[in-house]
C-alpha cells in the first residue's frame, strides 16, 4: 500500500510540472520514491513466490527514473507523472517477457508481457505462436488469466495490416501473428492504493499472466 503523502505529490506534480518546482518539493520526491521502492520490495518477494526468475531482482534494477527524455519529444515537461515497474529477468533493460506495474493517481495498471521486441525476438516468438499455437490459445483463454484480464491488447497500434511474411493468411494463430506486442494490462481502481490488499491484487495480476511471460521467454532460449 502507498502513503496518501505519496499520491497527493504525483497528483501535485501533473498541475505543476516544471523543474522549479520540483526542486522546492524534493523532500516530498524522495519522500514518495521511497514509499514506492518499499511497495517494490515487497512485490518482487511476492512476484517470486510463483516465479523464479525474479527473485535475484533488486529495486534499483527495475525502477524507472522520474525524469522523462524530451530530447525527441514534442511534450517538454521535465518529470513524468507516473512511477514504474518492469520485473523481469535481467531487469527493466532486458529483452524478455516480464511483468509491469504502473502507480499513477486515476491510470495505475497492473499487467505485463512483451512490448515492441526487435525484429529477431518478434520472429523467434512467431514462430513459437505457430509450432505451439494449441498451448499459447490455452493460456490466453484459461479461466485464470481471464479473470484478470480482457485478453492480449489489439489495437490498430500493435498490429500488422496483414499476416506477416511466411505465415499463411488463413493459419489459426493469424490475428496472433500480426501482433508487434504481446501484453495484457488491468485497471488498478484508486481506493486499493491505499490498501494492504495492493499487494495481493498486483501480484495476483501477475500470476494469472506467468504462464504466458514463460512461452515468451521460452521462444528466445
Amino acid at each position: 500500500m502507498f502513503q496518501p503523502s505519496t499520491l497527493n505529490f504525483l497528483k501535485e506534480l501533473k498541475k505543476n510540472n516544471s523543474k522549479p518546482w520540483f526542486d522546492s518539493h524534493r523532500e516530498k520526491y524522495l519522500s514518495a520514491k521511497t514509499d514506492f521502492e518499499n511497495f517494490i520490495e515487497k512485490l518482487i518477494a511476492a512476484t517470486a513466490a510463483f516465479d523464479d526468475d525474479i527473485k535475484e531482482l533488486q529495486v534499483k534494477n527495475c525502477t524507472f527514473r522520474i525524469n522523462r527524455d524530451i530530447r525527441f519529444s514534442k511534450d517538454k515537461t521535465p518529470y513524468k507523472t507516473n512511477m514504474g515497474v518492469y520485473l523481469s529477468r535481467d531487469g527493466k533493460k532486458s529483452i524478455f517477457a516480464g511483468y509491469y506495474f504502473h502507480f499513477e493517481p486515476g491510470g495505475s495498471f497492473a499487467g505485463g508481457g512483451l512490448w515492441m521486441p526487435t525484429a529477431p525476438e518478434l520472429n523467434k516468438l512467431r514462430q513459437e505462436i505457430d509450432y505451439c499455437f494449441p498451448e499459447f490459445k490455452k493460456i490466453i483463454t484459461s479461466s485464470s488469466f481471464k479473470n484478470q484480464y480482457q485478453g492480449l491488447e489489439m489495437n490498430e497500434g500493435q498490429m500488422l495490416v496483414n499476416v506477416p511474411k511466411g505465415y499463411d493468411k488463413e493459419n489459426p494463430a493469424a490475428s496472433f501473428l500480426k501482433l508487434k506486442s504481446f501484453v495484457s494490462t488491468k485497471k488498478i481502481n484508486d481506493r486499493i492504493l491505499t490498501s494492504p490488499l495492493l499487494i495481493k491484487e498486483v501480484a495476483g495480476a501477475f500470476k494469472a499472466l506467468m504462464p504466458l511471460v514463460k512461452f515468451i521467454n521460452r521462444s528466445m532460449e
